[in-house]
C-alpha cells in the first residue's frame, strides 16, 4: 500500500483484497485497507456481492466488527444484483436465511420498499419466510405493508397468510393498533391493510381458507379484515369456510357476525351451503342466528327437503328443533300443491316421510290445486298421505302414519278409505295393519256403494276378505242400498269364487234380501247360479222350500228362470214340488207359463208334480200353456200328452175356458192343432157363451184347418141352448150334436146331413152348417 499498490485489485473471483480479509477474519488487514484513501468498499464480486454481505455473513456468526466498520465507512447498504431478479442487498440476506444480518440491514438500508423484478419488496419476503422480528422492524421502520406483486397483485398480508406466518401478521396487527392509538402519527408509516385483493380477488383472510389455515381466521379478523369481503369466486368468508368443510371457522364467523343470508352466485345461501357439505354444526349456529329455514334452493327446494332428500337427518332435525316448516307447501305435480309428505311419499322416500311425520307434519291433508286452477287431475282424488301409502305399498310410512293419529277412516274424493285402496292394490302387510287399529270403521260405503269387505270379494282377494271377517264377524252380512248382502251379490253376478268363499266362512245361507220379495240365497241360486251352487248352499244347510214374500219356493224361481239343472238339485234334495204360491201356482204352472221346455220334462219326469193342481184362477197347467203359450207351446203341451196321455185336456177354468179355446183365442194355431189330435172337444164354450165358432177373428181359416184336421168324431159339447142360433132346449125343443164338431144345436141348426168318410160314415149323418160347408168345400 506504501508502495503504491492497488488497494481495489480483483483476482479472477472479483475478490478485492478487503472482501478476502473479510472472508479470512483478518481484522487488521481489514482495517488498514479500510483505512486507506482510494479504497472502494463497494466493489462486487463476479457474484455481484459487495464487501457488506461477506461483513454480514460474518455477523450472522456473531462476528459485527466488519459490518459495523462498513457503516460507519459509509458504504452503499442497497446493492442490487442484476442476475438475482433486480434484488437488492436486504433481499438476497432474506433469501439466504440470514435473519440477524437483515434485521440489522434494515436499521440502516436507505430504501426499504425496493421491488425486484416480481414486484417483492423485503417486507414480502420476510413474511414469505416467517421472520416476524424483521417484519416488525421493517414496518416500524416505514417499509410500506401494501405494495403489491407485479403477476399475482399480492401484499406483504398475502404472503404472510400464504406461510401461514401467525407471528407476521401480529407484527402487522400490532403496527396498526400502535398507529392508531398514537397521537404524533408518523406520516411515514403506513397503515397495513387486511383487505386488499389479489388477482384472484382473495384477501388475506380469504387466502388463508382456501389454504386450510383456519388459525389464521380470528388473528386476520382481529386485524379488521372484512367479513364479508367476497373473493373472486364472489364467495364470502362464510361461503369459503363452509365449501372447505371449515366448521369450527364457519362458527366463529357465525359469531363475528357474518352475513348469514349472503348469496353466492348461483343464489345459494350458507344454510344450503352448510346442509350440502354435511355440517350439523354449522347449520345449528346459523338457524341460532335466526337464519330464513324457508328459502328455497336454485331447485326450489327448502331447506329442510334437502337436507332429507340427502339422507341427513341430523341436519333435518336440527331444522326442526329452530322451528322449520315440516309442511313447507309447495308446488307439486301438473302445477298443484303439495306439503313435504305429500311429496316423500311421491318419491317413494320412506325415511323423509317418516321423519316428517315424527316430527308433527300435517298427516291429513290431501293435495290442493294451485292458485289457478293448475294439478286439477292431482288434486280431484282428494287422497291423504295415508291413502297414498296404501296406493304404493309404503307400509312403513303407514305404520308411522297411524302411530301418530292418522285417521284410518277418512274418505278421498271416491268416499273410500285408505282400506278399499290397500284392498284395491293388494297390499297384504298394510291392509293388516289398518285392521289392527281399533278405530277402524269397516262398514264405510264407497261411491259405488262398497265397503272394504265388498271390495276384497269383487277383487277376489279372500285373504282379506278373511281377515276383515275375522275382525268384524258380521260385516258379510252388511246390506248394500238394494238390501242384499255379500252372498246374495255373488250368487247374482255368478261369482262361485267369492259364493264358495262365503260359505266356508259360515255366513247365514238362510239370510233374505232386505225388500218387499224377501228372497232368500237359495232363491237367488235357483234364479242366477248353477246347480253347483246350487248344491253348495244346500250342503251348506239352506233350507229347500224357504219362501218369500210372494210364497214361492227355489224350485218356483228355477222354474221360472228356466234352470233346469238347478231344478234337478232341488228335486233331488227333497224340495217341495207340489208347493203353492200366492196365485196357487206350483212349479209347473210357472214352467209352462214360461215356455221352458227342459223344466217342463224334469218336472214331469223326476217328479210326481200335480200336473191338474188348479190355482186360484182355477186354471191347471194346460190352461197357462194355453193361455201364455210361447213359441214351443207345442211341444210343452204334445210332453204333457206323452206323459200323461189320460190328462183332462177339456177341464175349463173358472171362466168357462177350456185349454183348445184359450190357445184358439190367442191364435196358437200349433197348438190348437196339438189338442185337436188329442180329440180335445171343439165345442166347449166359455161363461160368456164363446166357443171356437164364434170368436171374432179376422179370418176362419184356423177353424177349417182344425175341422179338417179332425180324425174322429169331437167329443160333445154339453149346453142348455143351441150353440148355433142360441135357442134354449126344453122338451119340445131337443138337443142334437153334429156329429162332426160335437156341438149341441136345435133341430133346425143340425138339418144338414151329409156322411162322413174320414170318419168311417157312409150313411149320412147329421151335421151343423159349417161342418156341413167344410166337409162339402173344405172352407167354412
Amino acid at each position: 500500500m506504501n508502495k503504491n499498490a492497488n488497494v481495489n485489485g480483483q483476482n479472477k473471483l472479483g475478490f478485492t483484497a478487503l472482501q478476502v480479509a473479510i472472508q479470512a477474519d483478518n481484522d487488521a488487514v481489514f482495517d488498514v485497507i479500510l483505512q486507506h484513501e482510494q479504497v472502494n468498499p463497494n466493489l462486487k464480486t463476479n457474484d455481484e456481492h459487495p464487501a457488506l454481505y461477506y461483513a454480514y455473513l460474518k455477523l450472522d456468526v456473531g462476528v459485527s466488527h466488519y459490518a459495523e466498520s462498513l457503516l460507519r465507512h459509509g458504504v452503499q447498504t442497497d446493492s442490487l444484483y442484476s442476475s438475482q431478479g433486480c434484488a437488492d442487498l436486504l433481499q438476497i440476506l432474506i433469501k439466504q436465511g440470514l435473519r440477524d444480518a437483515a434485521v440489522h440491514l434494515a436499521g440502516h438500508a436507505r430504501n426499504l420498499n425496493h421491488v425486484n423484478v416480481e414486484g417483492e419488496t423485503a417486507l414480502h419476503l420476510a413474511c414469505q419466510r416467517g421472520y416476524n422480528e424483521l417484519v416488525s422492524k421493517l414496518i416500524s421502520l416505514g417499509a410500506n405493508p401494501n405494495l403489491l406483486t407485479n403477476e399475482f397483485r399480492q401484499s406483504a398480508l398475502h404472503y404472510a397468510a400464504q406461510s401461514n406466518a401467525t407471528e407476521c401478521i401480529e407484527a402487522f396487527i400490532r403496527h396498526n393498533i400502535s398507529l392508531e392509538q398514537s397521537d404524533n402519527p408518523d406520516e411515514q408509516k403506513i397503515l397495513s391493510n387486511f383487505n386488499l385483493r389479489d388477482i384472484n380477488s382473495d384477501t388475506p383472510i380469504s387466502l388463508a381458507l382456501n389454504l386450510r389455515f383456519k388459525d389464521l381466521v380470528p388473528l386476520l379478523i382481529s386485524g379488521k379484515a372484512d367479513i364479508n369481503m367476497r373473493n373472486g369466486k364472489d364467495l364470502t368468508l362464510l361461503h369459503q369456510a363452509i365449501i372447505k368443510e371449515d366448521a369450527n371457522t364457519a362458527v366463529y364467523l357465525l359469531d363475528q357476525g357474518v352475513d348469514i343470508n349472503a348469496l353466492t352466485s348461483e343464489n345459494e345461501t350458507p344454510l344450503q351451503l352448510a346442509i350440502h357439505c354435511r355440517l350439523p354444526e354449522v347449520v345449528d349456529a346459523l338457524c341460532v342466528k335466526g337464519v330464513d329455514m324457508s328459502a328455497p334452493d336454485r331447485l326450489g327446494n327448502c331447506a329442510l327437503w334437502a337436507a332429507l332428500d340427502s339422507g341427513q337427518e341430523a341436519i333435518a332435525s336440527i331444522l326442526v328443533s329452530h322451528g322449520a316448516d315440516t309442511d313447507c307447501w309447495g308446488p307439486g305435480p301438473e302445477g298443484c300443491k303439495q306439503t313435504l309428505l305429500h311429496r316423500a311419499i311421491d318419491e317413494n322416500n320412506e325415511t323423509a316421510a317418516i321423519f316428517l311425520i315424527r316430527s308433527g307434519c300435517d298427516v291429513e291433508s290431501a293435495r290442493m290445486a294451485g292458485n289457478n286452477g293448475e294439478g286439477s287431475e292431482e288434486v280431484k282424488g282428494g287422497h291423504r298421505p295415508l291413502h297414498l301409502c296404501c296406493m304404493w305399498g309404503l307400509e312403513n310410512v303407514a305404520r308411522a302414519l297411524i302411530e301418530h293419529r292418522a285417521s284410518v277412516t277418512a274418505q278421498d274424493a271416491d268416499l273410500k278409505t285408505p282400506l278399499h285402496l290397500a284392498i284395491e292394490n293388494q297390499q297384504d302387510q298394510i291392509i293388516s295393519l289398518l285392521l289392527s287399529v281399533p278405530e277402524i270403521d269397516l262398514t264405510r260405503l264407497d261411491k259405488t256403494g262398497l265397503t272394504p269387505f265388498a271390495s276384497a270379494l269383487t277383487l277376489r282377494n279372500h285373504k282379506s276378505a278373511q281377515a276383515i271377517l275375522d275382525k268384524l264377524p258380521s260385516a258379510a252380512e252388511q246390506c248394500n242400498s238394494k238390501g242384499q248382502n255379500f252372498l246374495h251379490v255373488a250368487i247374482m253376478k255368478g261369482d262361485i269364487e267369492s259364493a264358495l268363499f262365503l260359505l266356508t266362512v259360515n255366513v247365514d245361507v238362510n239370510s233374505r234380501v232386505q225388500d218387499a220379495l224377501l228372497a232368500p240365497p237359495i232363491h237367488l241360486a235357483a234364479k242366477y247360479g248353477s246347480e253347483t251352487l246350487v248344491r253348495s248352499l244346500i250342503l251348506a244347510g239352506a233350507r229347500v222350500d224357504d219362501k218369500d214374500s210372494q210364497k214361492r219356493t227355489a224350485l218356483h224361481v228355477a222354474s221360472e228362470a228356466g234352470n233346469a239343472p238347478a231344478v234337478t238339485a232341488l228335486l233331488q234334495n227333497n224340495a217341495d214340488y207340489d208347493a203353492l204360491d200366492m196365485a196357487g201356482d206350483n212349479a209347473l204352472h210357472i214352467a209352462v207359463r214360461e215356455g221352458h221346455l227342459n223344466v217342463v220334462r224334469v218336472l214331469l219326469t223326476e217328479c210326481s208334480i200335480d200336473a191338474e193342481c188348479l190355482n186360484i184362477k182355477g186354471r191347471n197347467s194346460l190352461h197357462e200353456l194355453c193361455r201364455y203359450g210361447k213359441d214351443n207351446a207345442a211341444a210343452i203341451c204334445e210332453l204333457f200328452l206323452e206323459c200323461m196321455p189320460k190328462y183332462p185336456i177339456n177341464t175349463p177354468d173358472v171362466y168357462g175356458n177350456s185349454p183348445l179355446l184359450l190357445a184358439y183365442m190367442n191364435g196358437n194355431a200349433n197348438l190348437c192343432r196339438v189338442l185337436v189330435k188329442a180329440n180335445a172337444c171343439l165345442g166347449t164354450e166359455n161363461a160368456e157363451r164363446v166357443t171356437i165358432f164364434n170368436y171374432q177373428v179376422p179370418s176362419k181359416q184356423l177353424l177349417t184347418k182344425l175341422l179338417d184336421q179332425l180324425a174322429q168324431s169331437a167329443p160333445w159339447a154339453h149346453t142348455d141352448s143351441c150353440q148355433e142360433c142360441g135357442k134354449g132346449f126344453s122338451i119340445t125343443q131337443r138337443t142334437h150334436h153334429c156329429r162332426h164338431c160335437g156341438r149341441a144345436l136345435c133341430n133346425k141348426c143340425s138339418d144338414q146331413e151329409v156322411p162322413i168318410i174320414k170318419f168311417k160314415e157312409n150313411k149320412p149323418v147329421r151335421v151343423c152348417q159349417v161342418c156341413f160347408t167344410v166337409l162339402k168345400t173344405g172352407s167354412c
